[in-house]
């Protein structure tokens, strides 16, 4: 199974704390971001290679953090690429650089695509372990238990078994608080349907428009994200994740 770790994203609502520092390495709790999702990876042992996606802005900081973060015992070699893109105009989005990937490095396996400002205080690590053998396609799920929040997220109402069967990106009028994370699986077979719906003409951007696409056309089941979970795109969300990490504070 390979993984795509999603990190090329400039991050302007963090400004000025992101300007020169991309969100993935911000440190939270005295570690960078991206270690913590990089220890969940090498809990079950099944990923075998990992892809961070970054822009040629920050480039040279993953490749500077990497000199010292291979070192540690890792169970899987990490490869840097660069898409190519300097600023928020020519920016491949979310989609486009999942596709760029898998193009350049010619992925033909199971696939695991996480977002780099994704924090899981339980880790994810069954994930991982869920998704072994499985045939279809499945998204990380948390319900954030507030109306308003999911207002500007992805919602998503599933049946008995944990199949989706509505899925909207930001609604205006949202039914549920259950959103979908930027932590997916794809069985192989289904990892050429991202080119399938870049061709269609869709968003390159935000990862749940894709899902928004694909449960219309194939099942796909969902995984409930234990213990707590944070989107650390804002500087209020930051905020709660160092608290909760240096406290044990609770989501208020």
């Amino acid at each position: 199974m390979k993984a795509i770790l999603l990190a090329a994203g400039y991050a302007t609502r963090l400004y000025p704390l992101t300007f020169h520092t991309p969100k993935p390495l911000i440190k939270i709790a005295g570690k960078p971001l991206l270690e913590y999702l990089l220890e969940s990876l090498q809990d079950k042992k099944i990923i075998d290679k990992i892809y961070l996606v970054t822009n040629d802005k920050f480039y040279s900081h993953f490749k500077n953090w990497h000199k010292h973060f291979k070192k540690k015992a890792l169970n899987f070699p990490i490869k840097i690429l660069s898409d190519g893109s300097l600023g928020e105009n020519n920016k491949l989005g979310a989609i486009g650089d999942i596709s760029f990937v898998i193009d350049k490095e010619k992925i033909e396996d199971d696939l695991v695509v996480i977002a780099g400002d994704n924090l899981f205080s339980a880790g994810f690590g069954d994930f991982l372990k869920f998704t072994k053998n499985k045939n279809t396609p499945i998204v990380g799920v948390f319900d954030v238990e507030c109306l308003e929040i999911v207002k500007e997220m992805s919602v998503l109402e599933t049946d008995k078994d944990g199949r989706i069967i509505s899925f909207e990106e930001k609604p205006v009028a949202p039914k549920t608080t259950l959103v979908g994370v930027a932590l997916y699986y794809c069985p192989k077979k289904f990892v050429p349907m991202f080119k399938e719906y870049l061709r269609e003409g869709n968003s390159t951007d935000q990862p749940g428009r894709f899902i928004e696409w694909l449960y219309k056309r194939i099942p796909i089941y969902t995984w409930q994200v234990p213990g707590t979970w944070f989107d650390v795109g804002s500087h209020e969300s930051l905020k709660l994740a160092e608290a909760f990490l240096k406290f044990g504070s609770k989501i208020t």
